[in-house]
């Protein structure tokens, strides 16, 4: 599967207006310390920093809101994205994980390294995925909108290290790209989604404005048989699994 984008309501993006405004409490909540989560699953993405002011984050960053936020799960986007899922993956599709990401105004630093998520996954014979990236706000040029490398899911995997140090101070991965490499930029509107599998080579870049944040919401939906062995190794998708389970990538990951 493809990157796609899907304004899918007739009366605007995938979530109405009102939809997506019901969201930015819990943002908000997380943001402020509100609502607590536990180690690394709240960070600064880019930086590794965790347990200090969020404030001031290059890219803040929540892994698994839901299990922090109970009264969030089943929230309409986890519906929409499933049926999303399904339609274009087929059936038996499940939420694996779920991600809160924001870029504040002004900060050109907000630099999202260029990856594939297959870096950090387990291998698995059942690879379909369907990773929906939720607008919270307009994603612009200006703001540091998703861009990807159309056709890359069609590439092997290419060779993924941690940025700037290993990966227990930080959990990112990054790759190289190519210089024939043609990138494409997919600004969407507050409500509408981004659609990739595994094998789409992603990234983003700052937020050069003055005064428009980019929040986003993902929700990564793979198969139930997937899932399940993903959980049967103890690989949640938090920052805080064992290390042990997340340095498995075969021969990809370069020191």
């Amino acid at each position: 599967m493809p990157l796609c984008r899907g304004r899918l309501r007739p009366s605007g993006g995938v979530l109405s207006e009102d939809e997506v405004a019901a969201l930015d409490p819990v943002y908000d909540a997380f943001m402020s310390g509100k609502i607590d989560a536990v180690g690394c699953d709240l960070c600064d993405i880019v930086t590794g920093n965790f347990g200090t002011d969020p404030s001031d984050y290059v890219v803040f960053n929540v892994m698994l809101p839901r299990r922090y936020h109970p009264d969030g799960q089943g929230n309409v986007f986890e519906r929409v994205g499933r049926s999303i899922a399904e339609q274009l993956c087929g059936e038996g599709m499940t939420l694996d994980f779920e991600q809160l990401l924001a870029k504040q105004p002004g900060r050109e630093d907000a630099v999202f390294a260029w990856h594939q998520d297959q870096a950090y996954w387990i291998n698995t014979d059942d690879r379909r995925t369907a990773t929906c990236w939720l607008a919270l706000d307009d994603s612009t040029v200006d703001n540091g909108c998703m861009q990807f490398l159309p056709g890359s899911h069609r590439e092997a995997m290419r060779p993924h290290r941690p940025a700037e140090m290993n990966r227990e101070e930080q959990h990112t991965l990054v790759t190289e790209l190519r210089a024939d490499d043609v990138l494409r930029s997919v600004p969407i509107l507050s409500g509408d989604i981004t659609v990739h599998n595994e094998g789409v080579l992603h990234g983003s870049a700052g937020n050069r404005t003055s005064d428009s944040r980019r929040w986003a919401y993902i929700n990564a939906y793979r198969s139930v048989e997937t899932v399940r062995q993903e959980r049967a190794l103890g690989f949640t998708h938090s920052h805080n699994d064992d290390q042990s389970v997340l340095s498995r990538v075969d021969g990809l990951l370069v020191d």
